[in-house]
């Protein structure tokens, strides 16, 4: 019962993500107006704005004027719902359990705004680092200090790779990692932005392989943070000690 409660919550939490997501890069309110169809401006009714549901059941089109409804939608809700259903299993109930579900929560609203504007918003930012940091001193890691110097490595790695590559990496990626860092500590970080690297060139080639991108053509590192991220905050342990014992 409890795990059907977390997910019907976060499936809510979701739909919400999708909407600050997109609105927020574009300086818009995201309370009001309601939403409504981007093709004929049709205000959704509550029936077309389950989380998930909606999408199947209208079979990703607009009830009014038959529009296509984008995919990324219903993918976040049940994104969002999956990781918040694995985080209580991997936590049960535990203060960092409200970490995780915070870390989720950020991690859902700069992959739609990264994927949709490739921006990844500093008001956005600023919430959640408030939000971590105030978690993170009720909920700390041991040692403590290991959040700092997991933030100060996770922007000034970004920085310094912005500044080698003149601009290869966002302003938004990288005060993103400091963020993350600060929730991961030294260990995970670093694991993170490896298989956020590793992700990110395998997809990169494959796209360009495949013809779906340009040689010189940029592509949003926002989606490749979160999962590198992810990974490496639920399960870093158990890979840095299969990494050690291929050497031991």
């Amino acid at each position: 019962m409890i795990y059907v409660l977390v997910c019907i919550y976060a499936l809510l939490l979701g739909s919400f993500y999708n909407v600050v997501g997109l609105r927020v890069p574009l300086k818009k309110s995201i309370v009001k107006p309601r939403s409504a169809c981007p093709y004929c401006n049709h205000t959704l009714t509550a029936i077309e704005l389950i989380p998930v549901f909606s999408y199947l059941i209208q079979k990703g089109k607009c009830r009014q004027c038959q529009g296509r409804i984008s995919p990324l939608y219903p993918f976040m809700e049940f994104l969002t719902a999956f990781l918040a259903v694995l985080a209580y299993y991997e936590l049960g109930w535990q203060g960092e359990l409200l970490v995780a579900w915070t870390l989720i929560s950020l991690l859902m609203i700069i992959t739609v705004s990264d994927l949709k504007y490739m921006v990844i918003p500093d008001k956005i930012l600023l919430v959640f680092f408030v939000l971590l940091s105030i978690e993170r001193i009720f909920f700390p890691l041991q040692p403590w200090w290991d959040s700092l110097v997991g933030a100060g490595l996770g922007f000034t790695l970004l920085l310094l790779i912005a500044v080698v590559s003149k601009g290869g990496m966002g302003g938004g990626d990288i005060k993103l990692y400091g963020v993350i860092g600060l929730v991961l500590g030294l260990q995970a970080t670093i694991l993170s932005f490896m298989i956020a690297t590793f992700l990110g060139a395998v997809i990169g080639i494959l796209a360009l392989a495949s013809g779906k991108i340009q040689k010189g053509q940029p592509i949003p590192f926002g989606p490749f943070i979160v999962a590198g991220t992810l990974i490496s905050y639920f399960y870093h342990e158990e890979i840095i000690s299969f990494y050690l014992s291929l050497f031991y």
